[in-house]
This record gives C-alpha cells, structure tokens and sequence, in this order.
C-alpha cells in the first residue's frame, strides 16, 4: 500500500497533521473549491519564493493563511508592502477578511516541494536533468536527510520515447507509518512537452504522540528559538557584568 499512495495522506492522522483545517458545515465543496483557488493563485504569484506548502485555517468571517517559504523576505516585501498586496488579492477570490502569517524554512535542502521545484525549473533553463537531480540528492543527505529517492519521467533528453528514471540515496520506508516521509510533485514544461518529477525525501522516524494541528511544530520551534535568545542574551549580559566588575576590582 505504501508503494501505491500519496505518503503524505498515506499519514495523516498518525504523524501528519492536514494543511485544510476547518469545519465544512453545508458549503464544504464550496470552500475546498476556494482553498484550492488561493493555493494556486499562491503558487503561480510566488513561484520564485520556494513555497513549501501553505495552511489554511477559517474561523466564521476570517480566512488564515500561513505560507512556509524558503525567502521569506521575498514574499514580506519592503516594510510589508508585498503582504498587505497579496491581502487584497486573496480578499478578492475568497470575499472574506484574510490573515496571512509567514514562516521561514529553515532547512529547504530537505523539503521535497522546494527540491521537486527546484529540479523542475533548472530543467526547463536547459540544465542537464542528471546533473540537477545529482545536486540536489547530494545536499538534502548533507542537510541531514536519512533518504532521498528522485523519479523523473518524460522524453528526457529529447529522446523519441518517453521513459523512467531513479535516483536515491540512503532509505525511504514507505510502508513505515511511522517515517517521516515527505513527498512533492512537480512538472518541467520543456520544449519536447512535459516532464514529471516525483520526490520522496525521509527526515527520520516519528515514535510517541504527536500535535497534527497545523504549525505545531513550526510554532514550537518558534518558542524554542525565542526561550534560546533570550538566555543567550542573558548570559552575555552576565559575562558583561561580571567583566566590569573584575575591571574595577
């Protein structure tokens, strides 16, 4: 079964959270319409932003975005001019008050979207598909990833004859529930006519329970990083003090 479906939705439930969270009511198809409409509109806007995926939250009149991007200074603009455009757009196709909340990836080396679109783009800028595959491999397993597996499929090369090829690297247990498997699509629009490229990338093992509300983990690093800064900056105005002290000593 692993082999066969999405690893992604493969999870869900059990390590992975969904990137849609709300209640559906009477209008459910309405509004998976609509969150489909932003997650495009998105992706075609900011496709030089390294999107790794995008969480939709609602509550009764307010539609929370949260992008998690690779630049995110890309995308915040300058003194957040960018953002408050892309408010109004979304306002547009959703006709509700949008919120949107931005979060940096710290390592896209190991992120299967940023790398499918990244093999993707250097493809169609006539980068030799071996080489841009071969790259990218190399730098999610320094980045630490336990696995990465690399399909693309096509005319590669031109050739007359579409055909397959696979590259991996260490271990990608699909059937292991519990491996943090992500998974990414992308397509190349090339001269000769579309190339698919699927990644699979594994992060490790996921054992006890774990938050699947969206951003929890993201959120949690947050804290992390924040309760970090502050004893470091505590620790440096410790030494500070303790060297005027000696000083007038």
């Amino acid at each position: 079964m692993g082999q066969k479906t999405n690893p992604i939705s493969n999870r869900l439930g059990i390590i992975r959270g969904w990137d849609s969270n709300w209640y559906g009511g009477t209008d459910y198809a309405g509004k998976i319409l609509e969150d489909d409409k932003i997650r495009k509109y998105l992706n075609a806007r900011l496709s030089k932003a390294n999107i790794s995926k995008i969480v939709i939250e609602r509550t009764l009149k307010l539609i929370t975005v949260t992008i998690h991007t690779a630049k995110p200074g890309l995308i915040i603009g300058k003194g957040g001019q960018e953002v408050d455009k892309l408010k109004v757009e979304l306002n547009k196709i959703s006709n509700k008050d949008v919120q949107i909340n931005i979060f940096e990836v710290k390592r896209p080396e190991v992120d299967a979207n940023i790398i499918a679109n990244s093999i993707a783009r250097q493809v169609e800028g006539r980068v030799s598909y071996r080489r841009a595959i071969k790259m990218a491999v190399a730098s999610a397993m320094r980045a630490g990833a336990e696995g990465i597996k690399v399909l693309i499929s096509g005319r590669l090369g031109g050739a007359e004859m579409a055909r397959t090829e696979m590259f991996k690297e260490g271990r990608t247990p699909l059937h292991t529930f519990r491996a943090n498997i992500d998974y990414a699509l992308a397509e190349a629009n090339t001269k000769v006519g579309i190339l698919g490229i699927k990644v699979w990338v594994c992060n490790g093992e996921v054992y006890g329970k774990r938050d699947l509300t969206p951003n929890a983990g993201v959120n949690a690093n947050e804290r992390a990083r924040s309760a970090e800064g502050r004893g470091e900056r505590r620790s440096r105005g410790g030494a500070r003090g303790g060297r005027k002290k000696a000083a007038n000593a």
